[in-house]
Order: structure tokens, then sequence, then C-alpha cells
């Protein structure tokens, strides 16, 4: 925590950066939150440990135009890759401090955990794809890609009948409060399909086939785009287990094309390019 205050506090006192994008104390004493710190003052408050769950990729292309420092672990880092790839990002403008990272407990309003979140009990890096700096210490070698995610594996042995009547039964809980949306980094459009009128993509009212059509047309927009760090989930309000759909079709991209979002932010999105030998 000490190296990462001492970091925030040379990048804004030489004037290198303008804010530093990191995690304070949550109000609850017990959680994180996202923090800007501006001055060196400020950046006395910032912290680090497992509580500090939020991807702040989310706010990067709000700062375009300025010279800003991020606290990346490595899911985030996969995030900031994908903005520079599709140009929301000025990899210039970034000074990219990356954190060795461990995993990242389960947490909510004042009930913090030991248990480790999904998304970190198969994660395969434990250091950012990009950073500048790094702060904590590299393991030897990186753990082992599992073969299978546990949860997306059990819905594949369902029959089609029975994962259509999970979905559904999912889906018809949907609020279309939009939090996977606002907490997405990749979820960045001025304006989303979603809210168009002309052409009406979806309806307004709240009721499945609305619902049907907004959490399977965002998970689509998001195949070989999502990084796994799992925040449209965690802030579901109505538990939806949105992160398991991420998973299977970034399996799939992953299978037909050997594509892992953010790990390169210079190789070709599948979905952008065409190769004629390609058959699916």
């Amino acid at each position: 925590m000490e190296e990462i205050r001492a970091k925030a506090i040379e990048l804004l006192r030489s004037g290198e950066v303008k804010c530093f994008i990191g995690y304070e104390r949550a109000s609850d004493g017990l959680t994180a939150r996202p923090f800007f710190a501006y001055s060196a003052d400020d950046a006395g408050r910032l912290i680090f440990d497992r509580t500090c769950a939020h991807n702040l990729a989310r706010y990067l292309p709000d700062m375009r135009g300025q010279r800003v420092a991020i606290l990346v672990k490595p899911c985030d880092s996969r995030s900031v890759n994908v903005l520079i790839q599709e140009g929301q990002v000025n990899r210039e403008e970034v000074y990219v401090v990356g954190v060795v990272c461990d995993g990242v407990y389960k947490a909510s309003w004042g009930q913090p955990s030991q248990e480790l979140e999904a998304r970190c009990l198969y994660c395969s890096r434990r250091v950012p794809v990009v950073y500048d700096h790094l702060i904590g210490q590299p393991p030897a070698s990186e753990p082992q890609t599992p073969a299978s995610i546990p949860e997306v594996e059990a819905l594949e042995r369902r029959s089609a009948k029975e994962r259509w009547e999970f979905w559904r039964s999912h889906f018809a809980r949907c609020i279309r409060c939009n939090a996977c949306r606002q907490i997405c980094p990749a979820c960045y459009c001025p304006q989303c399909f979603s809210d168009q009128l002309d052409p009406l993509w979806t309806g307004i009212r709240i009721g499945l086939p609305q619902n049907w059509v907004w959490n399977v047309g965002r998970a689509l927009h998001l195949a070989g785009r999502c990084a796994d760090c799992g925040g449209c989930e965690r802030a579901c309000p109505m538990g939806i287990p949105l992160a398991a759909l991420n998973r299977k079709l970034a399996g799939r991209v992953k299978e037909l094309f050997g594509f892992e979002a953010g790990l390169d932010p210079r190789a070709p999105f599948p979905f952008a390019t065409f190769k004629k030998e390609e058959v699916l």
C-alpha cells in the first residue's frame, strides 16, 4: 500500500499525471471503492487489498485528453488493452501501475468474506499484461489455464430445454436497471443500442422478451471483448449469473479463433476481421 501511495505522490508532484485512479476505503470501513487522487495529499487515502474488486479501466474513456495514472490488477489490465485496441484510450495518455494480484474476496456492503470471487478461482494470471510500473513480487510462473470453467461446464451438461429454462428464469427477474452496463469497461457507447428508438432494438417494457434481447444482445456485443472482471455479475441487484454467459462466449471465441480479449493491444478482433479460410 505504501509503495502505491509513494508512486502516486511521485507522479502527481512531478506533474507527470493530473490524476491517479485507485481505491480508497469505502464508508462502511470494510470494503473498497474507486478513488481519484488529484494531489499528493489525496494519495494518502489510496489503499489496495483483497476488497479492491472494481475494474478501474471503466473510467479511462471519460478521462481522454488528460494524462492520468491507473492502478490495475491483471484482469483490469486486459480491459485497458481492449480500450486501446478500440481507440477509446490513447496509450500515451495513461501511466499504468500494475499490481501483482492473488485474487479478490467476495464482499458486499458491510459484509466482507475470506472467499475468493469465482473469476479468481481459475484466473491464470497474477501479473498484469500491461504496465509501466509493477508493484509486488511476480510469481516464478503463472498458474495454468484450467481446461474448463466449472460453472460453464455444469450448464453445458444440461439439455437445451434445461438451459433454456435456466436462463428464462433468470432473465425473467431482470429489472433492466443497467447496472451491468454502467460498470462495464467495454460498454462505452454514447448511446447504447438498448436506448435507441429509431430503430427500436429493445422495447422499453420490462418483460421477458425484452429482457432476452437486452441480456443476450449485450453478451454478444461483449464476445471477444470481455476481460472477465466479473463487474456485471457483482453489480446485478437480482443476482443473475451474467459472468457465466460471458465466459461461455469467451470460451467459444478462444476455441474458434484462438483469441483472448486484451492480451495484445495490436491483435485484430476476430469479429472486426474476415479471413476467407474461416468457416464457422
